[in-house]
């Protein structure tokens, strides 16, 4: 018995020894890779301050720096005699007039590129202070790649785009609280900065407010002392100027552009638009402010008192924006700080709120929300809708919840196995079996349809070039004799009820189709839905190199052809620029025609999915029928279509190569709250594994684990990162390590045990926290 304790206990040792040498190898690997990532993160944010620099100094003097030129130029306001405000140009306190003063004197030239590069080292100090802000606890990894994510994503955010491009001010203040909140000590001096930026922006004197809620009384009345000293200060030398600012214009509401234009994202400005005026708006704007301050401020407080500081400096800065009498798209630069907000008991979920604030922040509401008028309000008024969110309604959560450290786990399931090793080429690409956020999802498939349509209306490279590429491919369809066009062009048009058929189906049917599928899969098989999603993306992209390098003009717009448009009707060639939609897409953008392309997908998934036979046939009937439609119409030409079928069949081939096949693995669900004698982790509800459908996929509701909040410490469960590191962090290298071992063991017998079993037990944090990332799965079947 002792010779075996003591063989035992020598074993353990050589385990130990193993163990403790690949945790030190996997933390030198994790920290290179990190090294690396925050060099490339640094080095984008280099690139975007010289692109910032670039874009404002390249547009000529009278055009660029409007704001700051109105303010300080020869014949600014502050260069001339009488009140700032005599013209409505100069929309800043007259404190910021006192402020600004000074600067009248420094050349226009050196002025400009001194002022924007102060401004991108104000956005640079921003980024570094709101990144240590970042509510604990935060890991390592997180904690050294969050400034330069912070600082990209003000850079290329529109208030800042738009406070560089005019010469604004507005990043100060921002800048002021910060300074105050998280990096000076002391009460006095911390009220002092408050005070300086309400000096320059009146409603950022809420956070006074804030500072008395949460109990730094001094702090807050210091900062209404300084605002007051600030206030009186430029009240004694330009009374005049202070009397029309405060009085007339009541806190300069009544500057700068019309209070209802679309720029003015406050609720007054709303109201404004949405056709209200006169002593009705004046009240409701009175008392939907004084509720805005009353929620914003409560929830403000209870946040910084439960240790999320930045979160309670986004939510009080997001109601000064609200309840502000004008708020200009500059000043707006509140919203993005509410991105640190954890939203959300899945971890599926945690990147919802992040995505939404982003998208919103840095993309103009055309983008976001589709030309129809009956979306126009919600469109007019998306930095608002956000910034009311962020103070009133996001759900954020409280440190002391259980889901705060340990969200609800994301389901994943392996892709079955292939023939070739090295697929999927992407292994952290992981298959998720839940469907994804439909608010999340809908505002991602517009913004990557708004921006195919730019793209595609820049790739042209001219009529003559289009032309020339035409007349190529109709002789190549010549000595192929497949030059069928103009024959069916001629022929559809003399059947008066054909006709109408092809130019409804065409008009129609090449939005609806796919949309329809996407939906129902999305309802109804949601891990098919993220597949298929991924390949028509990579067609729709691949579509575009193609309109890019190859523009050609269509049958219909060939002089000399004798093809007919029976959509768009008569062309007049005469024209340099001819065509009924020249002006809203590009008429050129002809090979591949993505009508036929995503007709096919369409056919392909719809035969790859449905259950029975009459739907697979119907399913390829919208293929022959678009590829009829675009042919007869005189919109595309045959090779088009070829074209087309290679872009889909392209994409179809990345999704295969980078995420894996489409049929999943049946998984084993793990949890927390028990462990079963093979390794794996029983769910919630007792139940052990889950049946696959018969071809091979596992549904949504077979692999969903239980809803109760996890126990703290309990195994299976990943710690969530924060938001801004839920963006930086990849996919950990140890996770990937345990899935090639599962792999590996299966091939290899008990060695590849062995190594799976060392790399479980890792003593390190790091490595545990990664492993626990990973769902247990059944080995890949071979059958």
């Amino acid at each position: 018995m002792t010779g075996w304790r003591s063989g035992n206990e020598r074993g353990e040792d050589r385990r130990n020894v193993a163990n403790a040498e690949h945790s030190v190898r996997g933390n030198a690997a994790t920290g290179a890779r990190t090294g690396a990532a925050r060099a490339v993160l640094w080095l984008v944010v280099a690139a975007l301050a010289v692109r910032q620099m670039a874009v404002v100094l390249r547009q000529p003097p009278g055009e660029r720096l409007t704001d700051l030129e109105t303010w300080i130029g020869e014949n600014g306001v502050l260069h001339v005699t009488g009140s700032l405000y005599d013209t409505d140009r100069f929309t800043g306190t007259p404190f910021a007039g006192l402020v600004l003063k000074p600067l009248t004197r420094t050349a226009e030239q050196s002025l400009g590129v001194a002022w924007t590069f102060g401004s991108l080292l104000l956005v640079a100090a921003l980024g570094i202070i709101a990144a240590r802000a970042l509510p604990a606890p935060v890991s390592r990894r997180t904690a050294l790649l969050a400034a330069p994510v912070t600082i990209s994503l003000l850079m290329v955010s529109l208030p800042v785009r738009n406070a560089l491009y005019l010469g604004q001010t507005s990043i100060l203040p921002v800048l002021l609280v910060l300074v105050g909140c998280f990096v000076v000590r002391g009460e006095r001096a911390s009220g002092v900065l408050i005070g300086i930026a309400a000096a320059l922006q009146p409603t950022v004197l809420l956070f006074a407010a804030l500072l008395w809620l949460t109990g730094r009384r001094r702090a807050a009345v210091t900062g209404g002392v300084a605002f007051a000293g600030c206030t009186a200060l430029a009240w004694a030398a330009m009374p005049h100027d202070s009397w029309t600012y405060w009085v007339h214009h009541v806190a300069g509401a009544g500057l700068g552009d019309h209070a209802d234009s679309l720029a003015n994202q406050s609720l007054h400005g709303a109201l404004l638009r949405l056709g209200l005026e006169g002593p009705l708006e004046i009240v409701l704007f009175l008392v939907l402010a004084a509720a805005v301050c009353f929620l914003g401020l409560r929830r403000a407080a209870r946040y910084a008192q439960d240790g999320q500081l930045l979160l309670a400096v986004a939510v009080t800065g997001c109601v000064s924006v609200a309840v502000s009498p004008t708020a200009w798209q500059h000043q707006l630069l509140w919203v993005l700080l509410a991105v640190v907000g954890r939203v959300g008991k899945r971890a599926s979920d945690r990147l919802v709120w992040p995505a939404v604030v982003i998208l919103v922040i840095t993309l103009p509401g055309k983008m976001l929300l589709p030309n129809i008028e009956a979306v126009f309000p919600v469109r007019d008024n998306v930095l608002l809708i956000a910034a009311l969110g962020a103070a009133c309604a996001a759900p954020f959560l409280p440190r002391t919840s259980p889901y705060w450290q340990h969200p609800v786990p994301t389901d994943y399931a392996a892709p079955v196995a292939t023939r070739w090793s090295r697929v999927p080429l992407l292994p952290f690409w992981r298959r998720v079996l839940s469907r994804p956020n439909l608010l999340l999802e809908l505002l991602l498939i517009r913004v990557v349809y708004s921006a195919y349509q730019h793209v595609r209306l820049a790739a042209t490279a001219g009529r003559a070039t289009a032309e020339h590429h035409g007349r190529q491919i109709h002789s190549i369809e010549q000595w192929l004799h497949i030059d069928i066009e103009h024959w069916v062009n001629h022929s559809v048009v003399k059947v008066g009820w054909l006709r109408d058929f092809f130019d409804y189906y065409y008009s129609t049917f090449h939005f609806i189709v796919p949309l329809a599928i996407l939906g129902v899969l999305y309802v109804r098989r949601p891990a098919d839905y993220r597949w298929v999603r991924s390949s028509i993306g990579f067609a729709t992209v691949l579509a575009l190199v193609g309109f890019w390098l190859y523009p050609l003009a269509p049958p219909r717009l060939m002089p000399g052809l004798g093809f007919i448009d029976t959509v768009h009707g008569v062309q007049d060639f005469a024209k340099p620029d001819y065509g009924t939609l020249t002006g809203v897409t590009n008429q050129y953008a002809a090979m591949p025609s993505l009508h036929f392309g995503w007709s096919l997908w369409c056919g392909v998934v719809i035969v790859m999915l449905a259950p029975r036979i009459w739907m697979k046939a119907l399913g390829l009937l919208h293929p022959l029928f678009t590829l009829s439609t675009i042919v007869a119409t005189g919109n595309h030409w045959v090779l088009d279509a070829v074209g087309g079928a290679t872009v889909v069949a392209l994409g179809f081939g990345l999704t295969y190569a980078l995420s894996g096949p489409r049929r999943l693995e049946e998984p084993v669900v793990g949890s927390s709250e028990g462990g079963r004698a093979d390794g794996g982790l029983e769910p919630p509800g007792g139940g052990g594994t889950t049946s696959p459908s018969p071809a091979g996929r596992v549904t949504e509701r077979a692999c969903r684990r239980g809803p109760g909040p996890p126990a703290a410490g309990g195994r299976g469960r990943q710690p969530a990162p924060h938001p801004f590191g839920m963006w930086i962090v990849a996919f950990p290298a140890s996770a990937r390590r345990t899935g090639s071992a599962t792999r590996t063991g299966q091939r290899d017998g008990p060695r590849a045990q062995v190594a799976q079993d060392s790399v479980t037990i890792d003593t390190t944090v790091e490595a545990t926290t990664a492993f626990r990332a990973r769902p247990v799965s059944r080995p890949y079947s071979r059958a």
